[in-house]
Order: structure tokens, then C-alpha cells, then sequence
């Protein structure tokens, strides 16, 4: 894991209240289930005390991921400077490739939704554009091969 994460203050918001709700409410729900599960009876096959077992590792999991996360946040400065690509960027850029233009939100980790366009600092298209301006062509190292993106706006 990185030592930096960053995140927009309404990003880190949300995670502490993630955070906050993995640890009260699904933390006790999941403690009650397995209290119900174990009054069944025989434990070794015990299908419901299992499966609740799993949840509960899974859910300390991700506490102690967001945990770690919240704590080593940098929270970023929003900025109207559209010059250059930034964390918190919206950007416009035109596949050739694919003849299309996409916008792509850069935010943190934290903050990411593929389905919305919003990629990661990380990500190959936002490390890609990171420090760009807007007309330059950038090439964005994906896994199943390069390819290049043009910057059309940056807003």
C-alpha cells in the first residue's frame, strides 16, 4: 500500500463515515449473527456460523484498509487552475484510435467510479495526464497495450 492517499475533503468525509459504520453497526450486526448462529448447535457444520465468520473477517479487512487510508490521507486543495492536469481535474481528451472524446474526473483512490469516469491519480489514464496541458498528446501505458490520448479541455 502507498503511504499517501489523497482525496478531496468531501471524499474524506465519506470514508470516515464508512469507516465509522464498518466498525459500529455492521461490526455488531455481524457479531449478533454469529451469536444466533452458534445457539444452533454443532459448530463443524454449522453453514450460517461459516458464512458469518467469512463477513467478519471480511469486514475487519475493510476497516483496517480504510483505517489505513484515513490516516495516511492528503487531503487536496480544490483549484480553478485549469492549465495543467490535476488532482480534481475533469478532462476532456479524443481517442484517435476510437475516434471519441471522454471525459475523465482524476481523484484519488478513495474516489473512484469507473462507471462515472472517475479514475485514479494511479490509474494509467490519470497518471497519464497528470502535469499535462491541453493540446498536448499523451500515452497512457494500459495493460493490454500503449495507446494515445489527446487533451481537448481541461475544466
Amino acid at each position: 500500500m502507498a503511504d499517501q492517499f489523497y482525496m478531496t475533503q468531501e471524499g474524506y468525509e465519506a470514508a470516515k463515515k464508512q469507516l465509522e459504520y464498518l466498525q459500529t453497526v455492521k461490526r455488531a450486526e455481524i457479531v449478533e449473527r454469529i451469536a444466533e448462529a452458534r445457539s444452533h448447535g454443532d459448530l463443524s457444520e454449522n453453514a450460517e456460523y461459516d458464512a458469518a465468520r467469512n463477513e467478519q473477517a471480511a469486514n475487519e479487512g475493510e476497516i483496517a484498509e480504510l483505517d489505513y487510508k484515513v490516516k495516511n490521507a492528503v487531503i487536496i486543495e480544490e483549484s480553478d487552475d485549469n492549465s495543467v492536469v490535476h488532482i480534481g481535474s475533469a478532462v476532456t481528451v479524443y481517442d484517435e484510435e476510437m475516434e471519441e472524446e471522454v471525459t475523465y474526473t482524476i481523484m484519488g483512490t478513495t474516489e473512484v467510479d469507473a462507471m462515472n469516469n472517475i479514475v485514479s491519480n494511479e490509474s494509467p489514464v490519470g497518471a497519464a495526464l497528470l502535469g499535462h496541458k491541453k493540446g498536448e498528446r499523451v500515452t497512457v501505458k494500459a495493460p493490454d497495450g500503449d495507446y494515445i490520448l489527446k487533451i481537448v479541455k481541461i475544466g
